[in-house]
């Protein structure tokens, strides 16, 4: 799969997958940015990204951020649709700082990894509530 990609910042690194069986390619930050403890920031990436139709771009955090950073993902999973590709929609990745410090990032650094993931259209049909409940959370461990 080919896909567009837009540099908007000087210096910005592309994407690139590190080895040939990884899932997601590594996203770096464009630009210094200092989290502050307890805060969250949008770490530039210096790119627009043109996702394709019926996709969306999955921004996960790679697994040494947490550990060696002290960063997660703020929102869990980053989410970049089709329609988020005009010339200044830089895809950004939102941290939180979980730590009592702190963290620097800086530019060059590889925060996130992103996936392309199929995003299936769907027509949403009302049904009549089902006979028999489950029992709720925990229910199948009984």
């Amino acid at each position: 799969m080919k896909i567009k990609v837009t540099r908007i910042h000087a210096g910005a690194r592309l994407p690139r997958y590190e080895t040939d069986g990884s899932a997601g390619f590594d996203l770096s930050a464009a630009a210094d940015v200092t989290v502050d403890s307890g805060k969250v920031a949008l770490v530039p990436t210096g790119l627009v990204i043109q996702v394709p139709e019926r996709m969306f771009l999955g921004i996960f955090a790679r697994s040494s951020t947490p550990l060696k950073r002290g960063l997660m993902i703020a929102n869990g999973v980053g989410v970049i649709d089709p329609d988020y590709c005009g010339p200044t929609d830089e895809v950004k990745i939102a941290v939180m700082n979980f730590t009592d410090e702190p963290v620097d990032v800086k530019a060059g650094d590889r925060l996130a990894q992103g996936v392309f993931l199929q995003a299936p259209r769907v027509e949403w049909v009302e049904a009549e509530p089902r006979a028999e409940a489950r029992g709720g959370f925990g229910a199948t461990g009984r």
